[in-house]
């Protein structure tokens, strides 16, 4: 197992965080007392802010009983599958190894969100210890209604449940999934649960942020939720599930003319590019390491809309640039543009998306919502913003199992507990 404890990762150079462990008793199965069941919602793409929008009223009674944070800081880049990883086993990307939505590995090569083969490929994984496998190991069940990673057998197991991501299943169909599984006999029933909806991550891309399309796609959500917490409260169960609402990312709005051309910068043929877009990476080409080199000296003087850097001299703030799969040359747009050749985009034949993410995780348009309500957490407070690794050991604290090593802090998020 690709993994490695606290007391080696304070000393291995290639972590510039530290670790934490959830205060948490170790027990075995049959010692363990059955915890309250744990339901992770995931609305892709939904901003902090979008809850201001009236829209939204499920969430924001969830929100006005139980808690709600200002924002939740995302890791970098601020993208769908790295934050998602991270939301569940508590690292940066760059510990955790998913450190973009496309990127390359020396040993297995290229990954992206549409190839299947290397989304279930365990190996692009393995560097994390996702919470549903913590769960199995003490004794309990888990479910995951779409969440990436889940397809993978990671550290040699699937959730207990799961499906492979299909963008047709409903909404509706989703939540009645999850409660179909909280209607299991009590020793099949799962202890752990995730839920993922996606339809406002889209609407943001094709339509931009601030569109009627983005607000029909929010309230469309919300009614999902809404027949949730009805078929919640049918059951009973309402006042007997902890409840976490997360978002992975923000949105900021793109003018399809705003795009850097890297053509127009130099010979893009000089280098392998590994991915394109807010967040581009490249790497030199087989025995052509002198004409990387030169491109590398040109890009990392400034330049025009976007930022440049060798990935051993990115911002420490970022934590982001040790990890093997994390390309030689990186390009970082600044928010409201992207990062394209005239080739990419004409063969998109305009086509592109006027909402993006994965910039800045500083960047107040990239803050992700946090809502928790549930019997362990306080009525009716606002916190302050803190950082999505911390979900983790929160999640673990509820769960009463043990944390595997991550990089979140129990400490700044225990207030919100009962």
């Amino acid at each position: 197992m690709k993994f490695l404890f606290c007391t080696v990762l304070l000393v291995a150079t290639i972590f510039s965080t530290g670790c934490a462990v959830t205060p948490s008793t170790v027990r075995s199965p049959a010692e363990h007392a059955a915890p309250m069941p744990l339901l992770l919602i995931s609305i892709d793409g939904y901003r902090a802010d979008y809850i201001d929008r009236g829209l939204s009223p499920t969430l924001s009674m969830l929100a006005q009983e139980g808690v709600h944070a200002d924002a939740m800081q995302p890791s970098f880049p601020s993208l769908t599958f790295p934050n998602h990883y991270t939301l569940i086993t508590g690292l940066r990307p760059d510990h955790h190894g998913i450190v973009n939505n496309t990127m390359t590995d020396p040993a297995l090569g290229h990954f992206s969100l549409g190839n299947r083969d290397a989304v279930s490929d365990r190996r692009w994984w393995d560097e994390g210890m996702p919470l549903w496998e913590t769960v199995r190991e003490h004794g309990m069940k888990s479910a995951t209604m779409f969440w990436p990673g889940s397809e993978a057998p990671i550290q040699g197991h699937h959730p207990d449940y799961w499906k492979p991501y299909d963008g047709k299943v409903t909404p509706s169909q989703r939540v009645d999934q999850v409660l179909a599984w909280l209607d299991l006999p009590a020793a099949e029933r799962p202890a752990f649960l995730t839920l993922y909806f996606d339809a406002v991550d889209h609407a943001g891309h094709e339509y931009g942020p601030d569109t009627p399309q983005v607000n029909q796609a929010i309230a469309e959500t919300d009614a999902a939720l809404a027949r949730l917490v009805a078929g919640l409260k049918h059951r009973g169960l309402l006042d007997r599930i902890n409840i976490i609402v997360v978002a992975d990312h923000g949105m900021a709005a793109v003018p399809k003319e705003n795009s850097v051309l890297l053509d127009k910068l130099f010979d893009v043929n000089k280098v392998d590019t590994v991915s394109l877009g807010v967040l581009a990476g490249f790497n030199p080409k087989p025995n052509d390491t002198q004409a990387f080199a030169a491109v590398e000296t040109q890009l990392e003087q400034p330049q025009q809309h976007m930022q440049c850097w060798d990935k051993a001299h990115v911002p420490a703030r970022l934590a982001y640039g040790h990890n093997a799969r994390v390309p030689q040359l990186l390009c970082l747009a600044d928010v409201g543009w992207r990062i394209a050749t005239t080739d990419s985009l004409a063969k998109r034949n305009g086509k592109v998306s006027i909402g993006e993410h994965g910039y800045d995780n500083a960047d107040p348009r990239m803050r992700a919502l946090f809502v928790a309500h549930g019997p362990a957490f306080k009525a009716g407070i606002r916190v302050k913003e803190f950082s999505n690794v911390d979900v983790y050991p929160l999640m673990a604290h509820l769960l009463d199992v043990p944390a595997a090593a991550n990089d979140g802090n129990y400490d700044d998020v225990k207030g919100m507990l009962k």
